[in-house]
């Protein structure tokens, strides 16, 4: 029986135990938070695909990699080895893709997402989001970016154990906002079905690719749910590297009399 335009089926292409895992929304968001956010973890914890989502809505496309072609929407999970008691999970998921789903397909694939997750036993989701914040009336500078210690990092859960978990004793609770697309309506199903669901957003540039914002969602991830210490340093680079790419490029676009905005490449540690 074949699937109609709104429909969405996951399919497991290896059959792994994830119950006790958290689960990490890797659809493109502000600054590619979220894809960056899931990428990293899958290339630090060699993470192994274990399925793929499917639907009419998704782009018709093969993403090749290294020869293999892959479908534009995958689930990877991994187990690191190490302990660190009394933090959540040493099993960890992640839904990942770089396309932006249209708006069409978000409700059926939040949804979906949310039965695997619970199908599985999976401990609760994680979406990371980027937080466009105004700078210009705080930041003497508002042309540079900022630096890493200046970002913040506010949280939203879908259920009151979860704020008082962990949103509220390690970060700025998000009270007031919008917060669309994927990451919304897992909040919104979460809260419906009593399910934990977890939004960290941090404050994010919109119009490049924002690693720094990522790394310090990674950061935040590593301190409050996993047993296995993260080593976010690459991702410290990664964004320095776009920060200096970019100073270079506002440079050079004012010495020619340039107003164009620059466009800036996708960091190359993308899946």
């Amino acid at each position: 029986m074949g699937l109609g335009p709104d429909d969405v089926r996951i399919y497991e292409v290896k059959r792994v135990d994830v119950e006790g895992a958290i689960v990490i929304d890797g659809f493109p968001s502000v600054g590619l938070v979220s894809s960056i956010v899931a990428n990293y973890l899958i290339d630090t914890l060699d993470m192994e695909q274990i399925g793929i989502v499917e639907s009419p809505s998704f782009p018709t496309v093969s993403l090749v990699r290294n020869g293999n072609p892959q479908h534009p929407v995958r689930i990877y999970a991994g187990q690191p080895s190490s302990d660190r008691p009394g933090h959540v999970a040493d099993k960890i998921v992640a839904f990942v893709s770089e396309f932006h789903p249209a708006p069409n397909i978000i409700y059926p694939l939040a949804n979906a997402i949310l039965d695997w997750v619970q199908e599985q036993r999976c401990a609760l989701v994680v979406s990371p989001e980027g937080l466009v914040v105004e700078r210009a009336a705080v930041d003497p500078h508002p042309g540079r970016p900022p630096k890493l210690s200046e970002v913040k990092v506010y949280g939203c859960a879908s259920t009151r154990r979860a704020r008082e978990l962990y949103i509220e004793p390690n970060m700025n609770p998000f009270t007031e906002g919008v917060i669309t697309g994927i990451a919304g309506v897992l909040l919104n199903e979460g809260r419906r079905r009593g399910f934990d669901v977890l939004t960290f957003l941090a404050e994010a540039q919109a119009d490049y690719p924002d690693a720094r914002a990522a790394a310090k969602v990674i950061e935040t991830i590593n301190r409050i749910l996993l047993r296995t210490p993260l080593d976010p340093i690459p991702l410290y680079h990664e964004a320095e590297r776009i920060e200096q790419q970019l100073l270079s490029i506002q440079r050079h676009a004012a010495d020619k009399g340039h107003s164009e905005r620059p466009t800036v490449a996708s960091p190359p540690m993308y899946r």
